[in-house]
């Protein structure tokens, strides 16, 4: 795994897993639509063991655990089998578990102040959410002049017709977001329609056009 998650690829899913059995198919049919690194959020009792099933299962996946706000869902997702964190917003004592873990993560920042106070603690890479809520393209554009050493994965709010739009800064390494896994596909297992929807996710460029 690449050192950075912002590289990894175009998009990150960010996926709510309900039911643990949905968690190997929907992450090989991610993996198999060319979008490796999986956000399994916390925000469902099931997640922990769908991010160790993930890990456990589909080898070339890269899963991570999102929605981290305490330092024990740090040691949670870390023995879950997590290979990166994300969190929506940070404070000192979540900071300072998700550095002492030893894995990539990203913070998440709303505001310039909270930038600052990361590149300050020598954090550079960031989740910036909620992004379309928070300013969107506009905010991160105004924040690449003063603030260049930042770089970020927007998140919360993107879709397909704006991802690319976040991914022309010259800030943004990714984005994460959530169409590539509607309810519906998942609850009906159709999988071949999540791996088409990851296809195109992957193949997303700074203008809009498939590579």
């Amino acid at each position: 795994m690449t050192d950075s998650v912002l590289d990894l690829a175009p998009v990150v899913p960010v996926v709510v897993v309900q039911d643990v059995a949905d968690a190997v198919p929907l992450a090989r049919a991610l993996v198999a639509g060319g979008l490796p690194a999986i956000e399994v959020t916390l925000r469902t009792p099931a997640a922990p063991e769908a991010i160790r099933a993930i890990a456990d299962q589909v080898p070339d996946a890269v899963v991570g655990a999102g929605t981290v706000i305490t330092p024990a869902q740090v040691t949670e997702s870390v023995a879950a089998g997590a290979r990166f964190l994300v969190s929506p917003g940070w404070t000192d004592a979540l900071l300072e578990a998700m550095r002492a873990c030893g894995l990539p993560f990203l913070p998440g920042v709303s505001t310039t102040s909270e930038v600052v106070a990361l590149l300050e603690r020598g954090v550079r890479e960031m989740k910036f959410f909620p992004a379309q809520a928070a300013g969107g393209t506009a905010y991160l554009r105004s924040l690449a002049g003063p603030l260049p050493q930042a770089r970020f994965c927007p998140t919360g709010g993107i879709g397909l017709g704006s991802a690319p739009e976040y991914l022309a800064l010259p800030n943004v390494g990714c984005v994460g977001g959530s169409w590539m896994v509607p309810p519906d596909a998942v609850t009906a297992g159709d999988w071949g329609r999540i791996e088409e929807l990851a296809r195109e996710a992957a193949g997303l460029s700074a203008d809009g056009t498939c590579r």
